[in-house]
Order: C-alpha cells, then structure tokens, then sequence
C-alpha cells in the first residue's frame, strides 16, 4: 500500500512521466560540467546574456575584457540554447507555445527575473546548478532564498485568484 501512495504522489509531481526531466537535468548537468572542463568558466545563464549584450551595448558593465574576450563562444552557446529549446518544441512536443499565460505577464515576469539576477550577482543555472555543485556557500543561500521567495509569490499569487 505504501508503495501504491508514493506512486500517485509522483504521478502528481510528474504528469508527463520523471523521464524527461531526467534527461533534462542530465543534459544541463553535462552541458556546464564540459563548459566548465573546457574553459574553467561557470555556466550561468545570466553571464552568458552579459557578454551577448557586449556586442550591441555601450555599458561598461557589459564590455569588460572577460566578457569581450569569451563572447564568441558564448553567443554560440545562448543560440544553442535558444534553437535547442525551439528544436525540442517543434519536433518533439506537442507545439512551441504551451502556456495560456499573456504575453505580457510573460514579458514583466522576465523583466522581474532580470532584475533580480543582477540582484542576487546570478540565477538559478549559475548559483542552483554550478553554485551548490561546488558547495559555494553564497549559492547555497541564493537558492534557499530563490526557492522560499518564488514559494512564497506563488502561494500569495494563487490566494489571490490570480489565473493565467
């Protein structure tokens, strides 16, 4: 019976089956562990962004030598991410748009995770994957406070009826 009730559990956390987000963390896992290896560069997405932005910003923010020196490697990696993730949405899935949410809260959401990257000094690929991988205290605590926060917006978003 035991056995019966954690089934239906997974079943609930994992609708579409605990494969594909297996292989999904396998292949994250195993994208920044060779970006890693291959050049001693943490893969955080939000670094990645940074120096694609070097070539179309004047911020100095945005031109630092580490970012200029590096950004034709890593504007091939943000397109492999970009094209991966449209490739899987038209080959492999049901269609590329699979969310009844509005373009518009789509777009301040995103505006809101960017922010709060440049807050937190990364985002979750950067300090959940890379950061707590190499037990970097700063990481560990940015993911805690990532998690009770986004915990914390979903339940108050939800008790106020918003829906998509």
């Amino acid at each position: 019976m035991a056995s019966f009730v954690q089934l239906v559990a997974l079943s609930e956390l994992f609708p579409r089956g605990i494969l594909p987000y297996l292989l999904g963390g396998l292949l994250v896992g195993s994208g920044v562990a060779v970006i890693y290896l291959a050049t001693g560069i943490i893969a955080g997405a939000s670094t990645f962004l940074e120096s694609t932005l070097s070539y179309v910003s004047d911020v100095p923010r945005f031109n630092q030598f580490k970012y200029i020196q590096s950004r034709g490697w890593r504007l091939v990696f943000t397109a492999g991410i970009i094209s991966g993730a449209a490739l899987y949405g038209l080959v492999l899935d049901s269609g590329i748009w699979t969310t009844e949410v509005q373009w518009w809260r789509l777009l301040g959401g995103g505006f809101l995770v960017g922010v709060g990257t440049r807050l937190g000094k990364g985002c979750t690929s950067g300090h959940g994957v890379c950061g707590t991988g190499s037990l970097s205290q700063t990481s560990l605590v940015n993911v805690v406070t990532f998690l009770i926060v986004a915990i914390g917006t979903a339940q108050f978003v939800q008790a106020l009826g918003v829906t998509p």
